[in-house]
């Protein structure tokens, strides 16, 4: 019988950009092995559409992105989560819901391309921010995941968050 996925959840204050990028990176090269989701601590209601024609320019479909709460993963009928990783230093900050479980944390902090003033400046931000995180996840998925002691990944998931471009 086959293990469920590992499971992803990455936090950001808004769930409009960052956040939204690492879900869809994690579900995008790995299926069936990871699970990702994605959260914030004050959820902006709708992805940013910087994050979007990024997605769409990556021919992932867009549809089932949503801009939702941390509070979605904390109770009774939350999925399971493995391992919550916060990209942004506000939410990193923040106290965190409990989590069903006992959680990997890791914070893997980025600058926020959601700042970038006009849509060829976001467009170039939001390419920078997706080559960051595409870094980080191809590197933790590198990683015997499965069969990792917890304190062997703890430390390899703060070294991933030093790696170049880190905020």
């Amino acid at each position: 019988m086959a293990s469920a996925p590992f499971s992803i959840l990455v936090l950001c204050t808004g769930n409009s950009a960052r956040s939204i990028l690492g879900e869809a990176i994690f579900n995008h090269l790995a299926p069936g092995r990871v699970l990702a989701h994605s959260a914030g601590s004050r959820p902006k209601g709708v992805p940013h559409p910087g994050a979007l024609r990024l997605l769409e320019r990556r021919g992932i479909q867009t549809g089932s992105f949503r801009s939702k709460s941390w509070l979605e993963f904390s109770g009774p009928d939350a999925p399971p989560i493995d391992l919550a990783i916060t990209v942004c230093g506000n939410a990193a900050g923040e106290a965190c819901p409990v989590f069903p479980g006992v959680p990997l944390r890791a914070h893997w902090g980025l600058t926020d391309p959601a700042d970038a003033v006009g849509e060829a400046a976001e467009d170039a931000a939001f390419e920078d921010t997706w080559r960051w995180l595409t870094i980080r996840a191809q590197a933790l998925l590198a990683l015997p995941l499965e069969t990792m002691e917890r304190e062997d990944l703890t430390a390899a998931l703060a070294e991933i968050g030093r790696m170049e471009g880190a905020a």
